[in-house]
């Protein structure tokens, strides 16, 4: 049986798709099969061959499954000699014995041999070997991985970045790197979770969601408040005061839609139109019933009629009810009739009760607007005199702030031609000039006698010209005074200008005399002239270090007009 088996193995095996074996390989392999009729279900694959396109050499017909024509993936060596996948040898035998179709295809058929069974098959480690082992690329498009079969199956097979997948949701193919992208913004089937209730829906029913979402923001249309859930829309609308509603008297015609804070006013202004539409309301029902009675009553009339003829033709006792019913008819319907008069006549009392309140309040409504307008001239008077007032108390403001200031010029004059000037708050006016908000001050006037010069010094904390930003500046200005015509021109008396040191002791002096020919010294012609003196009076760095100059934040300026001569 070996001996048989072993020759029918060996002539299969020597076909030109399949690698010669020795005969002691062949035997073991008998014997192998013979111990083990199944093969272990470790090595049984649970996918079928591999894509022939994964080879990056040519292609050999020994290393492809009979079966599924692929690269073979956990080879198994039937007995006709004959490879095999895993999956494919299993799923082939798993409906019972089959004939195997490469013996067929052959000629090499043999009834024991070539018949394919459950254990009829053993690992053919050797040929797995050696497929494991041919160099491979990865298939997909756009991957550059190489490597061998066994590392592809191992670790890259089923990781590819550029593997085409199907989406569960929506079933479009796609490369697995873009699964996530896929899934977080494209694909159609997606779930999203709602921005306002968190709750899930699919993003094909975005819309559908939007108009049940207890929390979408919703705008009234009254107040135009925004934002708020419609679950809290019903009540906010019950409360908003702009929120337009049906007016009450829309039953009878009244088409007008009114704020609700308005409603009682509308309900005031077209009383008139409301009574009128209601009369016009009444009335119709009152022709209707007109109409419905006479009609009613004849056809009861033609019905008696017709029943005084069969009772005349046949007199029985079911034409006798018959009768009595359509009297009971006839009574309801009269009573009905009654019923219906009477409370036309109602409504038509309640309509002149209301036309008499109507007439009253048109007649309090136009005396009360009578009232007004006088009212309103009334006020408009009162306004008239109160602009009058308030312009008169303006002027005297002005007035007063004007004389306070002259007062304060006064109080501070002097009339020697010595002048003292305390400026006080010294680092804030410092800094305003630094900032260029108050670049420059003007002192109070003083003068060098009662009837003599006018005169003001004018001061830039931050310094001025070829002294600005590193030196104080100080300078003296002529001024127009009431007795200029009386004064010798032009001005031509010596100016100390001084830094007044707090502890008496290192003044800063400078002196000058005016240059007769320069503007600045004859006679004004507007409110002052044009300043003249020291634009590097005083460094502001020796300002700036430990000094006497400056105490409690504040500075004295003093300035001497030689009066010899005078």
């Amino acid at each position: 049986m070996l001996a048989t088996d072993a020759k029918i193995t060996l002539s299969s095996v020597c076909s030109p798709e399949h690698t010669p074996m020795s005969y002691p390989d062949i035997v073991q392999g008998e014997m192998m099969a013979a111990q083990e009729p199944s093969p272990p279900s470790s090595l049984e694959g649970n996918k079928p061959g591999f894509p022939k396109k994964i080879l990056s050499n040519n292609l050999k017909d020994k290393h492809l499954c009979n079966s599924c024509q692929k690269i073979l993936r956990r080879p198994l060596q039937a007995q006709c000699g004959h490879r095999f996948c895993s999956f494919c040898f299993n799923n082939t035998v798993s409906s019972g014995p089959q004939k195997c179709s490469a013996c067929i295809k052959e000629d090499l058929f043999e009834e024991h041999t070539s018949i394919l069974k459950q254990g009829g098959a053993f690992p053919d480690n050797a040929a797995r070997r050696e497929v494991e082992a041919l160099a491979a690329v990865c298939p997909n498009e756009g991957c550059t991985w190489m490597g061998t079969i066994k590392e592809f199956e191992a670790s890259h097979e089923g990781d590819c970045d550029f593997m085409i997948i199907l989406c569960p949701s929506c079933k479009e193919l796609m490369r697995a790197n873009e699964q996530e992208r896929h899934n977080e913004r494209e694909c159609p089937e997606r779930t999203l979770n709602c921005k306002y209730c968190k709750e899930p829906f699919l993003l094909k029913n975005i819309k559908a969601h939007d108009e049940i979402c207890p929390k979408y923001p919703m705008i009234c249309e009254g107040c135009a408040k925004k934002k708020i859930p419609r679950e809290k829309y019903v009540d906010h609308i019950k409360f908003c005061s702009k929120f337009k509603s049906p007016c009450r008297f829309h039953v009878v015609g009244c088409d007008t839609s009114v704020e609700k804070e308005k409603i009682h006013d509308h309900e005031r202004q077209c009383s008139y139109e409301h009574l009128n539409l209601l009369l016009h309301f009444i009335m119709g029902i009152k022709v209707s019933l007109e109409s419905l009675q006479p009609q009613s009553l004849d056809v009861t009339s033609h019905k008696l009629q017709e029943l005084h003829q069969s009772l005349r033709d046949s007199v029985g006792a079911t034409l006798e009810l018959q009768l009595q019913g359509e009297k009971t008819k006839v009574v309801e319907l009269s009573r009905r009739c009654q019923e219906l008069e009477l409370k036309v006549s109602t409504f038509e009392n309640i309509v002149c009760v209301l036309n008499r309140e109507m007439e009253y309040s048109c007649t309090t409504m136009e005396a009360y607007n009578h009232q007004h307008r006088l009212d309103q001239d009334k006020i408009e008077i009162l306004n008239n005199k109160v602009r009058q007032l308030e312009r008169t108390v303006s002027l005297r403001d002005l007035s007063i702030v004007e004389m306070e200031g002259k007062m304060r010029e006064m109080s501070a004059a002097t009339y020697d031609g010595i002048f003292v000037w305390k400026i006080w708050d010294f680092t804030k006016k410092r800094q305003d000039a630094v900032a260029g908000r108050a670049p420059a001050m003007f002192s109070p006037a003083f003068y060098t006698s009662k009837y003599g010069y006018k005169m003001c010094l004018r001061i830039y904390l931050n310094g001025d010209g070829t002294g600005r930003g590193t030196h104080l500046s100080l300078f003296f200005v002529v001024m127009r005074g009431h007795s200029d015509a009386l004064l010798k021109w032009p001005f031509n008396q010596k100016v100390t200008l001084m830094l007044l040191d707090q502890n008496n002791r290192e003044h800063i002096i400078d002196a000058f005399r005016p240059d007769i020919s320069s503007s600045s010294f004859q006679r004004p012609v507007s409110d002052m002239n044009i300043a003249s003196g020291c634009p590097l009076f005083c460094s502001l760095s020796k300002l700036d270090s430990k000094n006497s100059y400056i105490r409690d934040d504040t500075i004295f300026i003093k300035a001497i007009v030689d009066l010899t001569g005078l």
